[in-house]
């Protein structure tokens, strides 16, 4: 592991990449998480860099490409080494793909060449770092077309390495990919809530060598610790959806049982969460998102703070949520 006074780095799987523990998501600069002034999204990013971190994720669906193009625009004036790694959705169509999606018809090559094309021309790279499929369905590894493709495009000299992000609601569709060596990376729900990448999907990862890039630390937010029960998003927000009904309210009564867990800790909601999710050795890099400085300076202070006790990690493990039953159950 390499260290500067701001940020621990570790070892992206076979890449060889040193990455930042703590990256920067790029999500909510592009689109869906309400009101974003494009200031806000230039002067976080700078400040992440200037603290440390140099990885970056984002998508093209972050609001058509407006992400990439944002995150293009503030690295060609940066002279740091910054891994960027971007992704493709499929076509339109049920998301995640159903068992009866032809991989064909949702990522055809085409389709792939064009999204990589605008991936390159968006982050002002001739060559894409890390290019991921944005989803997935088990359906498409007995025969996984689209990843073979993106090894021909890196033939071609237009991508280094290979990920896929896992469908939400199976996760572990992904670890016949990597036992096969098709991925270099994967992109993973992994928090105190989702546990269940604990079972098998990290301990694959690891003994195969593939870089694991966790996504949703703080659970879209709740994870903080800085919502209430009677919140409201704004209507084109996703949380809106992602949170309907009951379920935010549901997910703050948690919340609240483990803020009790780690009273007197010496860590916020927010930094144990962040610290939960590092605290995996087959975790690369954690992405949460960054919408300001002060976030910024937020979550990269997390790198250096000391890692979670056994104790408490221990007590944390015990909150793991099992919400198959979360749209429909209490």
């Amino acid at each position: 592991m390499l260290i500067n006074k701001n940020m621990i780095y570790r070892k992206l799987g076979r890449t060889g990449i040193e990455v930042s523990e703590v990256g920067f998501g790029g999500w909510a600069i592009g689109s869906h998480w309400a009101m974003q002034k494009e200031t806000d999204s230039v002067e976080a990013l700078h400040k992440a860099i200037d603290m440390g971190v140099n990885f970056i994720d984002t998508a093209r669906g972050y609001g058509e490409g407006k992400s990439e193009r944002i995150i293009g625009e503030v690295l060609k004036d940066r002279t740091e080494d910054i891994t960027v790694a971007t992704k493709i959705p499929p076509t339109p169509g049920p998301w995640p793909p159903s068992p009866y999606c032809d991989i064909d018809e949702r990522y055809p090559e085409k389709y792939l060449r064009e999204m990589l094309d605008k991936a390159r021309k968006n982050l002002q790279r001739d060559c894409i770092d890390i290019m991921q499929l944005h989803t997935w369905t088990r359906a498409w590894n007995k025969n996984p077309k689209a990843l073979d493709i993106l090894v021909k495009l890196r033939e071609e000299g237009k991508l280094k390495y290979i990920g896929v992000s896992t469908p939400e609601h199976d996760q572990n569709a992904l670890i016949d990919l990597m036992r096969n060596g098709y991925l270099d990376t994967v992109q993973v729900i992994y928090n105190i809530f989702e546990q269940e990448p604990a079972a098998q999907f990290l301990d694959v990862a690891l003994e195969n060598e593939v870089g694991v890039i966790v996504r949703m630390t703080f659970d879209e937010g709740v994870l903080t610790g800085k919502y209430s029960a009677d919140h409201k998003f704004p209507s084109d927000d996703f949380r809106t959806n992602y949170f309907a009904g009951d379920r935010l309210g549901r997910a703050v009564v948690r919340v609240k049982e483990i803020e009790k867990e780690i009273e007197g800790s010496g860590y916020s909601m927010a930094e144990a969460a962040l610290k939960f999710s590092l605290s995996h050795p087959a975790v690369s890099t954690v992405i949460a998102g960054i919408r300001n400085q002060d976030q910024a300076q937020k979550n990269v202070d997390v790198s250096n703070m000391p890692n979670l006790s056994e104790t408490l990690l221990e007590s944390l493990r015990k909150h793991y949520w099992m919400r198959a039953f979360w749209y429909s159950g209490k």
